[in-house]
């Protein structure tokens, strides 16, 4: 299972100016003061008794205190990282004389956590209190925002016993509702869009935090998303392991012939999809049935889905979406060579995440919005990335080629591309080059057999793509070849 393990930067101004300064005397420290200590060596041995003992053993102990402190002040300052994951934390070395010189703390050993406000709205300072007596100050302009609201939710998935206070969860609370706001999607978000955006609203009472399932095998952490008949929730499995838990039910009031149809789906669906394996699959851990409600356990992937990455670090260069489509493509093509082959019906920028190590992971089958939508009519997959002719009801493996085609143009553009229609990334991105918008075009035909055929074809002609970017002999759309 993909664990949060953090690593959060802490950008001090005290240890940016002496992280500046060691590297400004860098040849001062590292390179004079050798060549000093060395003339003075060799010249006592040379000529013994030419310069006092006294003189030279001073000496030689002044430059090698000055070469040793630099090495450390410079090792100090570069390592400003805090590393966070399941076992504990681990903080900067600058923070040890607060920590009496433990930087590797367990959960177990966090107190409480509480905020100091000031008047920025969202600084502070972050005042985490350990059982031992230590006291440690985190003023959270030193980290970057997103940063903070890791760092807090791993306070609040694993700090069982750490007092949390109410101004730091109204801070948290605030951080997330701030993130919607301005239409950034949290840390804690990464699931949430996919559902809300298909379900009309109805009765459906989610599950609250602490609620237990599977005689307590799985604990609800939080609500991640939830709408219609359907939610997702961020759940621990066994006490330690983070899940990412999908709920879903069938309206009482449903045919009952189609809620059994859909039953049995769900059912053969989570049993087929459980067997996959591949390192770019978030793996269907478990499925089960409690209180008439099914549930898939899903593999927790920490990271950011792709129409966030888009959102919050502008255009991508070309060849960043090539690799992401190669691996997109590569995952279609395993999927597509399962007898009977596997369609995954909804594949989106959305559902796509980059993980911490750069890699592309599929997260969501949609089995869970499969399932209601047989027995409520609903189409699985969003607008602009669905295929004719699924709307129609007629899904075929090239219909993932439509909507990879949709998450191709996305990532140039930074835009969805107009539903049930051809897509030219040119026309947006003038330097596309017209190969690719060649490319996404035949992707995104309106008939099946007009598009690329097979996934393999996909990964082919990317791969050609590629070696034309890496070479530089590609033209762009529009331009003389």
């Amino acid at each position: 299972m993909a664990e949060l393990n953090v690593v959060i930067p802490y950008r001090s101004m005290p240890l940016k100016v002496v992280f500046t300064s060691m590297c400004a005397l860098f040849p001062l420290w590292a390179v004079i003061a050798p060549a000093i200590l060395g003339f003075l060596i060799g010249r006592a041995l040379a000529f013994p008794g030419v310069l006092p003992t006294h003189l030279v053993v001073t000496g030689c102990v002044g430059l090698v205190t000055v070469m040793l402190s630099c090495m450390a002040l410079s090792a100090v300052s570069e390592d400003n990282r805090i590393y966070i994951s399941k076992d504990g934390m681990c903080f900067p070395p600058s923070f040890l004389p607060n920590l009496k010189f433990k930087r590797n703390r367990n959960w177990s050993e966090l107190k409480a956590a509480s905020l100091i406000k000031d008047e920025q709205a969202y600084g502070g300072t972050l005042l985490l209190s350990f059982d031992s007596g230590e006291h440690l100050n985190l003023s959270l302009k030193n980290i970057k925002d997103a940063d903070v609201e890791q760092l807090l939710l791993g306070v609040e998935l694993w700090g069982s016993k750490c007092d949390r206070s109410p101004d730091l969860i109204e801070y948290q609370k605030s951080m997330q509702n701030h993130a919607r706001g301005i239409g950034q999607k949290s840390y804690t978000q990464m699931w949430e869009d996919e559902l809300s955006r298909r379900f009309a609203p109805t009765t459906f009472v989610p599950l609250e935090p602490g609620h237990k399932l599977q005689g307590s095998r799985i604990e609800i952490v939080r609500q991640l998303a939830f709408g219609g008949l359907s939610a997702i929730y961020l759940a621990h499995q066994n006490k330690t392991d983070l899940v990412v838990l999908k709920e879903a039910v069938v309206h009482a009031k449903a045919d009952p012939e189609a809620k059994k149809q859909a039953e049995q789906h769900l059912e053969r669906e989570s049993q087929i999809l459980s067997k996959l394996s591949h390192p770019n699959i978030a793996r269907v851990i478990d499925h089960f049935v409690e209180d008439e409600r099914h549930y898939l356990i899903l593999e927790y992937v920490s990271g950011q889905d792709l129409r966030q990455f888009v959102k919050q670090n502008s255009d991508q260069d070309v060849l960043t979406v090539v690799d992401w489509a190669l691996e997109a493509a590569t995952i279609l093509k395993f999927l597509h060579g399962n007898e009977p082959p596997i369609i995954h019906r909804d594949l989106t920028p959305d559902n796509l995440v980059v993980r911490n190590d750069g890699a592309l992971i599929l997260i969501d089958f949609g089995a869970a919005n499969q399932f209601v939508g047989s027995a409520t009519g609903t189409v699985v997959g969003k607008q602009a990335y669905i295929a004719p002719e699924q709307l129609r009801g007629k899904t075929v493996p090239e219909s993932d080629l439509y909507s990879l085609g949709g998450t191709i143009y996305y990532l140039l553009t930074g835009r969805d591309p107009m539903p049930l229609s051809i897509s030219h990334p040119k026309t947006i991105r003038h330097d596309t080059p017209e190969v690719l918008d060649e490319l996404v075009a035949k992707l995104s035909a309106f008939e099946p057999e007009d598009r690329i055929r097979t996934a393999d074809d996909v990964i082919t002609e990317l791969t050609a793509i590629k070696s034309m970017l890496s070479t530089g002999d590609v033209v762009a759309a529009g331009e003389p070849g």
